[in-house]
């Protein structure tokens, strides 16, 4: 029951812990329950004069994590924007996650080009290189993405929705007579992934605010399987499906932008991700 609750983690069901008679008890509850849709700025209180009630976690709204987390997520974040040279909060932010480096990198701009503001490392990123191809492979997407959901509510401290399957991950599953590609991906705090990005707990306050500030509409998440900035994407390896060629091209070609002079991504050695059987 244990790796049943586990392997849920990410696509919509984790584990709490009771007690009833001395024994512990498995709960299985949603994960990420009551994703806040309205627009972020909207919620925002921009009187001083009234400060939020701050609520437990699981009756938070993101009003009152922006109050609660917002003074230490720019304090943090302030620092490396004014060294990029781009003001805070930024008009446009891109996530690029490299999945075999376990790096996620921050760019924003203004009115000029994107610069680098700075990198993460991903607590966890289940799977191997690969597109996701349905529910309950556990695999981390690649592809182009965006934030349609910020939940303050989430088993895991914080988290915000991806729309994973997006219009060419719809395209080749229905082609391909794939119903259930799976759902329900986010980027999220604490340091467990079924299929999801986890970053801990403090970078996932600095994120979401960051999100939250900016805008849903403003943010792109580029997830790569490594960095076609370092070396080229290879879309033949064993068990990609023949569409992957298309994929990798759209996202190096994504990439070409973010191409300052950056090695927060290039800092670790080069191991394939799949070899393929013989």
């Amino acid at each position: 029951m244990v790796a049943a609750a586990f392997l849920t983690a990410c696509t919509g069901s984790t584990k709490r812990h009771t007690r009833t008679s001395g024994k512990q008890v498995l709960k299985v509850v949603k994960k990420h329950q009551s994703v806040a849709r309205q627009s972020p700025m909207s919620t925002v209180n921009q009187s001083p004069m009234l400060s939020p009630h701050i609520l437990e976690p699981r009756h938070r709204t993101i009003q009152d994590v922006l109050y609660q987390f917002g003074p230490y997520a720019e304090q943090e974040l302030k620092p490396y924007f004014s060294k990029a040279g781009v003001s805070y909060p930024p008009r446009k932010v891109t996530f690029i996650a490299l999945k075999q480096e376990k790096k996620l990198e921050l760019w924003a701009k203004d009115e000029g080009e994107f610069r680098f503001i700075r990198g993460y490392d991903i607590k966890a990123a289940s799977g191997v290189t690969g597109p996701k191809l349905r529910q309950g492979d556990k695999q981390v997407p690649e592809g182009i993405y965006r934030i349609v959901g910020l939940n303050p509510n989430s088993n895991y401290h914080l988290s915000m929705k991806l729309n994973y399957p997006n219009e060419f991950d719809w395209f080749h599953a229905q082609r391909e007579g794939r119903f259930d590609p799976g759902s329900d991906i986010f980027i999220h705090g604490d340091s467990v992934s079924a299929g999801c990005l986890a970053m801990g707990d403090k970078v996932i306050e600095e994120l979401f605010v960051l999100t939250a500030q900016v805008g849903e509409e403003n943010v792109k998440v580029i997830i790569a399987p490594r960095d076609p900035r370092v070396l080229p994407l290879d879309p033949d390896g064993y068990g990609l499906p023949s569409w992957t060629p298309d994929l990798y091209r759209t996202i190096a070609a994504e990439m070409e932008v973010f191409s300052d002079e950056v090695t927060v991504s290039n800092n670790r050695p080069f191991y394939p991700a799949r070899a393929p059987l013989r």
